[in-house]
């Protein structure tokens, strides 16, 4: 094992750290990256920034890390950190990210990360020749690493294919069964209105426990969605948006637009807001799952939404709600084919679920090996390739 450098000297001594700044020339074929906290934004004519310098989210994508490998323009989001004489550019990077930038920033609704932050930390720091075989180390390591990630990644896409080809279920296996509007399968197709009562705390149980229909979309809050205590003076107007339990709830309005659930107990008795429609099936003609799984399927989703699966659209209409098309099958085979559906989403959700799992072990190994062998705890010579992924495959 390398014996660690015992003395340690502070950041500011062996980094210059400034701000980035605005970058408002723009073109799209200038000869540098216009540099934010995540990555490329733009390009232009200039540049503000040398090659090797580390940048650093300062708002947004606070503590996010980025190589400079060519001249840009950082913008002013970033904190420039250009290493001194004594600092390899490559080792640097590796060092900044070993130290848990995003820890640093304020505790405040927007999170802030200041230079001066940055120039109090101390850290042993080896001759330059140490620095480089450092950096060599982590460069092959952590490209090995992020190698194993992609593999995954690009599986995770090919079950999130899957998984909404599942969702089309409904309508790819009942050819020629006639589709009917849903106005025509509902008791009550309603929204709310504006103003009514407290609201219902954030509930995520509302949606299918077993089966989450949007994984990869982030969860809606019922917050401004469900309310509860409607004022007597309204009761008569009230009664129709009452929530009974299998009702489906779908979202009208803003980033809830196209999402839909199925009311349980939790909510029964509240009334939904101006920013739900409250949909309730004929249990004669359709089931309450069926009717969620056709709704949040990619087919019905594209025509409520836009052109593609998630659209565009924020805003829709009691009006787009009844002419969704469902297709008329048995009560008995919708509740089969909803079955079907769930068995075959909780086995791909539980694919993914690993490969998640996995993901975020190789992240923490990633980070424990920058931070290790910045801090000399291992000879980086003998250990090139040496238990980076145990217990990780792809």
């Amino acid at each position: 094992m390398t014996t660690p450098t015992t003395t340690e000297i502070a950041l500011k001594w062996v980094l210059t750290l400034r701000s980035g700044t605005s970058c408002s020339e723009r073109t799209e074929d200038g000869a540098f990256p216009v540099m934010g906290a995540a990555g490329p934004i733009g390009r232009t004519s200039r540049a503000n920034t040398r090659s090797g310098s580390t940048l650093i989210g300062r708002v947004g994508t606070v503590g996010a890390i980025n190589l400079a490998r060519e001249e840009c323009w950082a913008s002013d989001n970033v904190i420039v950190a250009s290493p001194g004489p004594t600092l390899d550019s490559t080792y640097t990077y590796y060092l900044l990210m070993s130290a848990r930038l995003p820890e640093l920033a304020s505790k405040t609704a927007q999170p802030l990360l200041t230079a001066s932050a940055i120039a109090g930390l101390r850290f042993p720091i080896p001759s330059l020749d140490e620095q480089r075989r450092i950096a060599d180390f982590l460069d092959a390591e952590t490209a090995r690493l992020d190698a194993l990630a992609a593999a995954m990644n690009s599986q995770d896409a090919a079950l999130k294919q899957r998984r909404l080809r599942v969702l089309d279920f409904a309508s790819e296996h009942a050819p020629g069964t006639p589709l009917v509007r849903l106005g025509y399968l509902s008791s009550l197709v309603t929204s709310g209105s504006r103003g009514w009562g407290d609201f219902v705390s954030d509930t995520g149980s509302l949606f299918f426990r077993s089966a989450n229909l949007y994984p990869d979309r982030v969860q809606p809050k019922l917050t401004n969605l469900v309310y509860v205590q409607v004022p007597a003076a309204a009761a008569s107007e009230a009664q129709r948006s009452r929530i009974e339990p299998g009702d489906a709830l779908v979202g009208i309005t803003g980033a809830n637009a196209g999402w839909v659930c199925l009311a349980n107990d939790e909510v029964a008795g509240g009334h939904v807001s101006q920013h739900v429609c409250l949909v309730r099936p004929d249990k004669n003609q359709i089931n309450g799952d069926w009717l969620a799984f056709l709704i949040a399927s990619p087919a019905t989703q594209s025509k409520l939404m836009g052109n593609q699966y998630g659209g565009t659209k924020t805003q829709l209409s009691l009006p787009d709600i009844r002419e969704i098309r469902i297709p008329v099958l048995p009560v008995e085979q919708q509740v089969q084919m909803t079955h079907a559906i769930k068995r075959q989403i909780g086995a791909i959700d539980s694919q993914r679920l690993l490969r998640q799992r996995q993901l975020a072990l190789l992240a923490e190994r990633r980070q424990a090996l920058i931070t290790a062998a910045v801090t000399g705890q291992f000879d980086v010579t003998t250990a090139i390739g040496r238990n980076v992924t145990d217990g990780v495959t792809a």
